[in-house]
């Protein structure tokens, strides 16, 4: 099935509550009507907070499926997940981890787009969510989603089909990979990270935490 562009998410950073302090955060996405465009780093009316966490080029977009709704219900015992309640940008219906690979470009309206990493939640998702232990229940689901460089800067919009134009080298898939840095002191896990490596597209970011896991893995 072909994925296609469900709801369009953004927001400037706002600060919360978070315990005895203030936080300042761009989680709080909320859905947009209408043609938005997608830029170097990021859409039109989105801002990040944490800049040296999130955004940048590597970072512009983060898309995440809409698949997976049904299983947050569930595991958290709601009835209805709003759009965007994940932080992402792009909801997308038929984003599946297991085929996405590090370095395949999406077309989307009229932007470009290429895949440089998957998520790893950090304490705001839990804010998000009003479940502190989401970015745990996250990780363990490995149900990431991923970040995305725009290529070609251009105007998306909900409806939009999502097509895979181009694979990444070496077939690395956002999920498998996510899996082998959990586990990077395993044999078979360190040959997927060195692959991984190989691919031109992967972030900068990922290039270092996966060397660091390797080296480790090595004493």
């Amino acid at each position: 099935m072909p994925m296609k562009l469900m709801s369009v998410n953004v927001s400037r950073p706002v600060e919360v509550q978070h315990g005895d302090r203030l936080i300042k955060t761009g989680i709080f996405k909320k859905p947009v009507t209408g043609s938005v465009r997608a830029k170097r780093h990021n859409l039109d009316g989105d801002g990040q907070a944490d800049l040296d966490n999130h955004g940048g080029e590597h970072k512009a977009v983060y898309a995440y499926s809409l698949d997976h709704y049904a299983y947050w219900r569930r595991v958290l015992n709601r009835e209805e997940i709003d759009y965007g309640q994940f932080g992402e940008n792009l909801t997308v219906a038929g984003l599946d981890e297991s085929e996405s690979c590090i370095g395949d470009q999406l077309q989307i309206g009229s932007a470009l787009f290429t895949i440089t990493q998957p998520r790893v939640p950090c304490f705001k998702l839990g804010i998000r969510l009003g479940d502190e232990r989401m970015p745990k229940l996250f990780s363990e689901s490995a149900r990431t989603g991923f970040y995305l460089r725009v290529l070609r800067e251009g105007l998306i919009e909900v409806g939009d089909t999502v097509n895979v134009v181009e694979r990444g080298y070496g077939n690395v898939a956002i999920r498998t990979l996510f899996e082998a840095y959990l586990k990077a002191g395993d044999g078979d896990a360190s040959l997927i990270l060195a692959r991984a490596l190989q691919v031109p597209e992967l972030s900068p970011e990922w290039r270092a935490h996966i060397n660091k896991r390797l080296e480790l893995g090595q004493k």
